[in-house]
């Protein structure tokens, strides 16, 4: 697969539609082309302590930040006709699926890879574990800011050039 848009959400708390960062790697041709990232406002707006403790966010963060119809309006354009490539896919697709029920938007059915299961396919028991970090490591990407939504695309972005 050597065109793509890599894609991570990080939630507030424990509701799919509680995205509030999204992180996109555009990749054309085996090139990254465009990043994009933003901040969301989440829907429900409070943060489970569990969740800052991943990612760091917080209201104090989101507070200003935009909902997510304005933010997907952006992306949007960028990621027509592409298929999305998250790790552990099942996550990001019920995160997105859930904010466009949320704001009552039509869902374009998007096509998403798994590069938690190529992961699984590809390296086996060769690895401890099949995490992003760990993952990422194992096809060279050192991925420092782990949780950061765009870092964490970025990391998908590399495995899926060499695995899937």
């Amino acid at each position: 697969m050597q065109t793509f848009a890599a894609i991570d959400f990080e939630t507030a708390n424990s509701y799919p539609s509680s995205v509030c960062s999204v992180g996109v790697v555009i990749v054309r041709g085996g090139e990254f082309v465009e990043r994009f990232y933003s901040l969301i406002q989440p829907e429900p707006n409070y943060y489970d302590w569990c969740c800052q403790r991943v990612h760091g966010l917080s209201e104090r963060d989101t507070d200003d930040a935009p909902v997510f119809p304005y933010v997907w309006e952006k992306i949007a354009p960028h990621i027509e006709g592409l298929p999305l490539v998250a790790h552990n896919a099942r996550f990001d697709e019920r995160c997105l699926k859930a904010a466009f029920r949320t704001y009552q938007m039509d869902y374009p059915d998007y096509v998403f890879y798994d590069t938690l299961k190529a992961s699984r396919d590809y390296f086996g028991y060769d690895l401890p574990n099949h995490q992003l970090q760990t993952v990422a490591e194992a096809c060279g990407y050192d991925l420092t800011n782990h949780h950061h939504a765009l870092a964490d695309a970025e990391a998908c972005a590399v495995i899926a050039l060499k695995i899937l």
